[in-house]
């Protein structure tokens, strides 16, 4: 399966506000409006009663995010690089039925390639996921534009840091991956990267 967080755009975008936040700031909690990002992206999340932070998905250019999407409490959105939203007032919801059916299939996608077993094919499904979803082609592989630290990519997948340094490690001595700076490259053929 192929997924894409590029959405058709309306007319209605000319009359939207518009709304930029900096990297690692909240956006603000609000009952009533959704988000439509335009640039950058996001990390919905929640924490435990133990203050564990639960990632709930990462979200790009043309999702729709919201409190008005999660019965979670507490819920939280975070920038994880500049972001640039325009603000969807409920009266033009039901004109976004394409993203908000996107929001549903990329929410369980991701659950159901967490609970994947063994752990590296859960962290292996979870490359692919990021590659599809965040990947720009280079001529070595598909580079995930996306940094995330080995500690968030264990909290996502239920594991350890130590763990997926180990597997991180193993896919770079096997060629799967590459390192460029602070993000990877998946090397494998491009006909490769799909979830299955």
């Amino acid at each position: 399966m192929t997924y894409t967080s590029q959405i058709p755009k309306r007319n209605v975008d000319n009359e939207l506000t518009q709304q930029l936040f900096t990297r690692r700031e909240i956006m603000p909690f609000n009952h009533d409006v959704l988000w439509r990002i335009e640039r950058g992206i996001v990390r919905t999340a929640t924490w435990s009663e133990e203050g564990v932070s639960i990632t709930l998905g990462y979200w790009g250019v043309g999702d729709v995010i919201g409190y008005p999407l999660s019965k979670i409490n507490p819920y939280q959105i975070e920038c994880l690089t500049s972001v640039e939203v325009s603000i969807l007032p409920p009266q033009i919801w039901s004109q976004e039925i394409k993203a908000l059916f996107h929001h549903i299939q990329q929410t369980e996608q991701l659950l159901s390639l967490i609970h994947r077993k063994p752990i590296s094919l859960r962290l292996w499904q979870f490359l692919l996921w990021l590659a599809q979803k965040f990947g720009r082609n280079l001529e070595s592989g598909q580079l995930i534009d996306l940094h995330l630290t080995h500690q968030e990519m264990a909290e996502v997948l239920n594991t350890t840091r130590v763990t997926v340094t180990r597997l991180l490690q193993k896919f770079e001595a096997e060629g799967k991956l590459l390192r460029h700076k602070r993000n990877i490259i998946l090397r494998y053929p491009e006909d490769q990267f799909t979830i299955v």
